[in-house]
């Protein structure tokens, strides 16, 4: 028992390493860079009052961490989704549109001058019923037809947005009020920004939930083998279903950060491209994008080092029309570095020189 504990220990803290590796190389890029322009502020973090005229913390990190906190909880389903299903979900923008949308309108309904705690609550839970219909729309084509993900959410993918657009029509209200900066912004008296703490829950409730209960071995074994996990009673298709479900929560979550943020409802813009970050995310992280293993933590980190490396090519001044193909030189390097090919080498690598040395010991 003890044995498995500790092989399991050195698997997870192996699947941490290329996104620490990653993480590590940046900061340290951005340290020597800030040494050689006599300027550390990359690094600095100040106080500073906002337009509402409260104290916030501010400086390069802090924005990171706050503007990567839906992408972290995108990340956080789209792992669930990868590891069950081995494929991903490429209409999670598209339905997180839909998700804002639905947000607005009930907001809307219930007077957008008169934004209370229920009414974003209501909100909330209406975004995010409709949002697992159409989660379990993709999980559905993918659990029960058999059709790979990225084929299956191709079709909201495509018409997500238009279907957003047809609940709320043309119209972008502006919510400017008090509680929407406070979820989407800070909290009055509370300096550090309120997405962070809802990326902080969300990663608790669902640690929580694998602690709890068997979701995890289950994810990883339907992930791992299909045929395998029917023969211990497990049943493949309820996990890819659940696997959508939590999807859905998240980019509910995401959506509603984001709308927030903005204090409007963006049909175009609104977590556009997130899909792309998102699978990214889970790739730096260590996870297989195959299906199997996969640890939160690693998706996570993997969307700061996105978000990272972004302020630090706009810190250098980098046009916005190159920074993603800086961005995909950079990703692909991290991925190949992570891939199955490369482990395998280095392991046999660091087996060799071990073997060598031990040799060397003994020969004396």
């Amino acid at each position: 028992m003890i044995q498995k504990t500790n092989s399991r220990k050195k698997h997870d803290l192996s699947q941490l390493i290329i996104p620490l590796a990653a993480l590590g190389i940046l900061i340290v890029f951005n340290l020597i860079r800030g040494i050689a322009i006599g300027d550390l502020g990359f690094f600095s973090i100040t106080t500073r009052i906002n337009n509402d005229g409260n104290m916030v913390l501010s400086g390069n990190l802090i924005s990171i961490i706050d503007d990567a906190s839906a992408l972290a909880i995108i990340a956080m389903g789209m792992t669930l989704v990868t590891a069950a299903c081995g494929g991903q979900d490429i209409s999670v923008g598209a339905v997180g549109a839909i998700s804002g949308a639905v947000f607005v309108k009930v907001l809307d309904a219930f007077g957008l001058d008169n934004i209370s705690v229920l009414s974003i609550v209501v909100g909330l839970l209406a975004a995010i019923g409709v949002t697992i219909i159409f989660t379990l729309f993709n999980g559905t084509l993918v659990a029960v037809f058999k059709i790979q993900p990225m084929i299956a959410t191709l079709i909201l993918f495509s018409c997500g947005r238009s279907i957003a657009y047809m609940i709320t029509g043309s119209a972008t209200p502006q919510l400017n009020d008090k509680l929407i900066n406070a979820i989407g912004k800070t909290i009055p008296g509370i300096p550090i920004p309120t997405p962070i703490f809802l990326v902080v829950i969300m990663a608790l409730i669902l640690g929580l939930v694998f602690k709890l209960t068997n979701l995890r071995l289950y994810t990883q074994t339907v992930g791992i083998n299909q045929g395998a996990a029917r023969l211990n009673g497990i049943n493949p298709t309820a996990i890819k279903l659940l696997s959508f479900v939590l999807l859905g929560v998240c980019v509910s979550l995401a959506s509603m950060i984001q709308v927030c943020r903005l204090n409007q409802l963006s049909h175009k813009t609104l977590l556009d491209a997130i899909e792309m970050d998102a699978i990214l995310a889970v790739a730096i992280g260590g996870n297989s994008l195959g299906g199997g293993k996969f640890r939160l933590a690693g998706s996570i980190l993997g969307s700061y080092i996105i978000l990272m490396l972004t302020n630090t090519l706009n810190d250098m001044s980098v046009k916005p029309e190159s920074i993603k193909a800086y961005k995909a030189i950079v990703i692909i390097i991290i991925v190949i570095a992570g891939s199955p090919a490369v482990k395998e080498k280095i392991s046999a690598f660091w087996k060799k020189v071990h073997n060598s040395s031990r040799r060397a010991v003994a020969g004396r």
